[in-house]
């Protein structure tokens, strides 16, 4: 494995490059710890993609489940947070399904507002034959969501500890790395440590 510096315009150009050569629709996620922002990367990409593609931004955030499941065992479980915020079902149901090859492109951006605890009655969408869905979030890896690219943030341990705020949320990034191993899943994985000066994880030739 190699590591190649890159810029973080750099690197939104050459994933939307990337993600361009891709024929139909494109399902993409952009996996991250809160810590390492990966919706300013998803968003720097979409914008890349706008002038070639038809581009639906989508966050793993407006598909958490009801605060009722998500806080059964407390709103401070990191198990819970590692296999329970996440609506999977809704997220292939709504927005990932739907871009199956035969699919119908019937799609809805937002399924629940976590804040206010209730739907968000967002309206269907209905996508071109082109158009690429971008997500972001953390833990998306190894949750068999249908996906057809993945951009990994990758932290050290370190670098996770000081930027993250929840630090009850540490245990199950732990997991995440140990029985998961998004680096293993995604298409492409990205050092983030410093989000100025982000690194290429690259396979030896």
């Amino acid at each position: 494995m190699g590591v190649r510096p890159i810029s973080v315009d750099g690197l939104a150009g050459e994933l939307a490059e990337a993600i361009s050569q891709r024929s139909g629709w494109v399902r993409v996620a952009v996996d991250g710890a809160d810590a390492a922002r990966p919706w300013e990367l998803a968003d720097r990409v979409a914008e890349r993609l706008r002038v070639r593609r038809h581009v639906l931004r989508v966050s793993a955030k407006d598909f958490l489940r009801a605060a009722s499941l998500r806080y059964e065992f407390g709103r401070q479980d990191p198990d819970s947070y590692y296999d329970g915020w996440l609506d999977v079902k809704g997220l292939t149901r709504e927005v990932l399904a739907p871009l199956e090859p035969g699919g119908t492109g019937r799609v809805v951006p937002s399924l629940w507002d976590a804040e206010k605890d209730r739907a968000t009655r967002a309206p269907y969408q209905v996508l071109p034959p082109d158009a690429v869905v971008i997500l972001d979030g953390p833990l998306l890896l190894g949750q068999g969501l249908p996906l057809d690219f993945s951009v990994h943030l990758s932290l050290s341990a370190g670098a996770l500890r000081r930027r993250t705020e929840e630090q009850w949320t540490l245990p199950a990034f732990e997991r995440y790395l140990s029985e998961v191993r998004p680096q293993d899943w995604a298409d492409v994985v990205v050092r983030a440590d410093d989000a100025r000066h982000p690194a290429l994880v690259e396979s030896d030739p």
